[in-house]
């Protein structure tokens, strides 16, 4: 489709993170934009004081007329996954012939015929993405960028650059979002299970990541992480790895720690850069920069530039996010969902903090993921010293007969272990003021940061 001709978008989820940067897209490109959530959020109100018209019930009366008036051909439909198929304005869009397409559809449509570096993996993409966009930003054009993520350094998920042809992009693996891409460049970081509701089984996972490796252009780029033993067969474009544990194309060396920051050396085909001092913290954030910086280097970017970006890097809200610091309490949150992400959230604070006594609170995310990993998230959270745990968020799903947060309890090694209510959650931390404290999870946890935050700052 040509979306020169696309005067007015409306998109069903609007709220999310990768849809509201295309609302921001097509707000800047000049578009008339609208559309529905079911939550007023943050992002939902950045949107609104765009003079973005949203509104919060599946209500066909609500939707402005110029997206149900005008000609049908300069009227785009734009909608998420976790839209229900009996969503009612989605059926009405529908019914009456409207362009309706995914989000994942319209992203490939941006990016088409842009120099696009994607970033695919079941763990670490949005910080990587992000980092790339910071660096490639320290350039004189800059880049574009569709995020996964806040940046903490522009305090949004959508740069924007007329002058660049770049365009980082995080490739979204749910429901195989990632299949509508055809990237310059691309790194692939962590290949485990997961949306199994979608994929059903992990080789299912393994096929869609190598379809994925395959939509790289010829003779492009495609860096991939040596311990995610991924090996896809045949690809177009030229392959290297990456690992700061294993023998790799691109490594570190000389990994120093001192006042919770990490130092080291990177290592690649395309030459090294010394002394590189990332700006967040956290030993898989070594990795995550390490990746960003070594494809960089392979795309020729200035050495210095690199190193800058690196430096002033400050990360993405909610991965490995230093909340409060007080002479008492150290508050980090994370959007840590999957037994993998909380590994190695929890073994990266580990490292920084050798000393400190953790209390971790964890929203489970989905009855199918804690059905489909439960031993893996008791394995990850017997990691902490004390654990907290709470209802399970179900985001787009039902519930699942004998599914609870209690089937990760009852995995959970360490003693110091229970379930509560928001209410108990609050007193719980008031009279406790834990000496290092961690709230994860990808629900509406993120609700709880703010009110937890002035607990621990009081």
């Amino acid at each position: 489709m040509n979306l020169k001709n696309i005067h007015n978008v409306y998109l069903l989820g609007i709220g999310g993170i990768g849809m509201s940067a295309l609302a921001k897209y097509f707000k800047l490109k000049g578009c008339n934009v609208a559309g529905y959530d079911h939550t007023q959020s943050a992002l939902c109100d950045e949107l609104s004081q765009a003079c973005i018209n949203i509104h919060y019930s599946d209500d066909i009366s609500l939707i402005p007329k110029e997206f149900t008036t005008t000609f049908k051909d300069h009227i785009l439909i734009i909608f998420t996954p976790a839209i229900p198929q009996n969503h009612r304005e989605f059926i009405w869009f529908k019914e009456n012939n409207f362009t309706v397409k995914k989000r994942a559809e319209i992203l490939g449509e941006i990016t088409l015929n842009n120099y696009t570096i994607a970033v695919a993996g079941t763990h670490g993409k949005t910080t990587i993405s992000t980092c790339l966009a910071h660096i490639y930003n320290q350039l004189e054009n800059g880049c574009n960028a569709f995020l996964g993520g806040i940046s903490k350094n522009y305090q949004t998920n959508f740069l924007y650059s007329k002058n660049s042809n770049v365009t980082v992009v995080e490739a979204d693996e749910y429901d195989r979002s990632f299949l509508q891409l055809l990237p310059s460049s691309a790194i692939v970081t962590a290949v485990d299970a997961d949306h199994l509701d979608i994929y059903n089984n992990y080789q299912n996972v393994v096929d869609a990541f190598t379809q994925f490796a395959q939509k790289v252009k010829e003779n492009g780029k495609l860096l991939i992480k040596k311990e995610s033993k991924f090996n896809p067969k045949p690809v177009n474009a030229n392959v290297a790895t990456y690992s700061v544990k294993e023998n790799a194309d691109c490594t570190i060396s000389d990994l120093q720690l001192y006042n919770g920051k990490f130092t080291f050396n990177l290592h690649t085909p395309w030459g090294n850069i010394e002394k590189l001092a990332p700006g967040i913290t956290g030993m898989f954030n070594v990795e995550n920069v390490a990746a960003a910086a070594s494809m960089c280097l392979w795309e020729g970017v200035d050495f210095n530039k690199i190193k800058s970006g690196i430096e002033t890097f400050l990360g993405v809200k909610r991965r490995f996010d230093v909340q409060a610091v007080t002479t008492n309490s150290i508050y980090i949150d994370d959007y840590a969902h999957h037994p993998e992400e909380l590994k190695a959230f929890i073994s990266s604070v580990k490292g920084v903090y050798p000393k400190k006594q953790i209390t971790g609170i964890f929203q489970p995310h989905l009855y199918t993921r804690t059905r489909d990993f439960a031993d893996g998230f008791g394995e990850a959270l017997s990691l902490l010293d004390k654990l907290i745990l709470l209802d399970i968020y179900p985001a787009r799903e039902l519930p699942i007969q004998n599914i609870t947060s209690k089937t990760i309890l009852e995995k959970v090694k360490i003693k110091d272990k229970t379930i509560c209510t928001i209410d108990e959650l609050f007193k719980i931390i008031k009279k406790q003021k834990p000496e290092l404290l961690l709230t994860m999870g990808a629900g509406d946890i993120a609700q709880l940061v703010e009110p937890l935050k002035n607990i621990i700052l009081s």
